[in-house]
């Protein structure tokens, strides 16, 4: 694998960095959240980002992407990790987004795309239910033939950015396994949102589907195709979080060397005694491993290669881990204030227990690695 990046890819990583450096500190995050945004990130930076072309940098550019690849994109998302930015990436380019480019539905794609490219549109995936762990296969809404649609009832949880969607992608039961409908949230019938916020500050839904009448219109993809769609943009969503799991134990990482560098303890900065700095060291080696992790799981898509699931797999369960013990052990070189919300390490505390369980956490994605790998 090459591990160095190629010119442009150095380009767009400068860019993305400058532009989250001015556009959207941490502070940001810390102001939404105390005023209890409504919709809990910035539609003007979302439009900004998108001038920028990072929401169309997975999509032809037919269709007003960029023709570029996770390769890329993952380098924008570690940017945006850094700091924690609540754009809608994960939702909408990557669960709902890369489940419309993979359909083959191609009035849905030249529906919903280019508004992604534009950040014209917000679209997401409720692919969670209550009990269902991490098993993307234990849905238990159904979709029941009526006429020459389907009825829809059933609960989602947990729904990233449900609460501002334009359209959400449902996947349910029929008699023929699993299928994806995509549903217009302000005009569906029977269709209940509510708004939810995680730990980490980040706006989820609670959707109820009560009697939805569904048309076939609605339903993406060939019949038979949902299983294989909802898999598919799981596991692409989750490499675009494990980069920005990556970009925050970074960030994380930095907060703690700063700090080990200027508090002084006994006439000597803290950062000088020998047990502290191979603390440091062990978070240095498991960001480089996490570096090599994602990479590889990016450049594996971008292949089409047959080991995707495997490296995915890896990448989540090396970074869920990752970033645990850089923000664990930030809070334990801040000390007592490290627990206080003055300090901006907590906010990487909490996006660590947040993140982990999003898409899998570390045990669940070691055993799935080991499945695939034979053992």
């Amino acid at each position: 694998m090459e591990l160095r990046l190629s010119e442009d890819q150095e380009f767009i990583a400068r860019t993305a960095a400058d532009f989250v450096k001015e556009k959207s500190p941490l502070a940001r995050v810390r102001e939404l959240r105390d005023k209890g945004d409504a919709i809990g990130f910035s539609r003007a930076l979302w439009k900004e980002m998108a001038g920028l072309g990072w929401p169309g940098i997975l999509y032809p550019e037919a269709l007003g992407g960029a023709g570029l690849g996770f390769a890329e994109l993952v380098l924008v998302m570690e940017e945006l990790g850094r700091t924690l930015a609540p754009e809608p990436f994960l939702s909408t380019v990557l669960l709902a987004g890369q489940a419309l480019a993979r359909s083959g539905d191609e009035a849905k794609m030249k529906a919903w795309l280019p508004k992604i490219c534009a950040g014209d549109a917000v679209l997401t995936l409720a692919h969670q239910e209550a009990g269902g762990r991490y098993d993307l296969d234990a849905v238990s809404t159904t979709a029941k033939a009526n006429g020459a649609g389907h009825r829809l009832d059933g609960e989602k949880i947990q729904v990233l950015d449900g609460h501002v969607a334009d359209a959400l992608l449902i996947p349910a039961q029929t008699d023929g396994g699993i299928a994806l409908f995509l549903l217009p949230a302000a005009t569906t019938k029977g269709l209940t949102i509510t708004r939810q916020q995680r730990l980490d500050g980040r706006g989820v839904a609670l959707v109820k589907l009560e009697g939805v009448e569904a048309g076939p219109e609605t339903q993406l993809g060939a019949p038979g195709a949902g299983r294989a769609l909802l898999h598919d943009a799981v596991d692409r969503a989750c490499v675009g979080l494990c980069a920005e799991m990556l970009g925050a134990m970074q960030q994380a990482f930095a907060l703690s060397l700063a700090h080990l560098k200027e508090r002084e303890q006994f006439g000597a900065p803290i950062g000088s005694f020998q047990a502290l700095k191979h603390r440091a060291a062990d978070i240095f080696i498991e960001i480089e491993l996490c570096k090599s992790a994602v990479m590889a799981a990016a450049r594996a898509l971008d292949a089409d290669s047959p080991e995707v699931p495997a490296l995915v797999s890896l990448a989540k369960a090396k970074c869920s881990d990752g970033l645990i013990l850089a923000a664990n052990e930030g809070v334990q070189f801040f000390g007592g204030v490290g627990m206080t919300d003055e300090y901006d390490i907590g906010f990487y505390l909490k996006r660590a227990r947040a993140a982990e369980l999003s898409f899998g956490d570390a045990a669940h994605h070691r055993a799935r690695w080991a499945t695939l790998a034979g053992y």
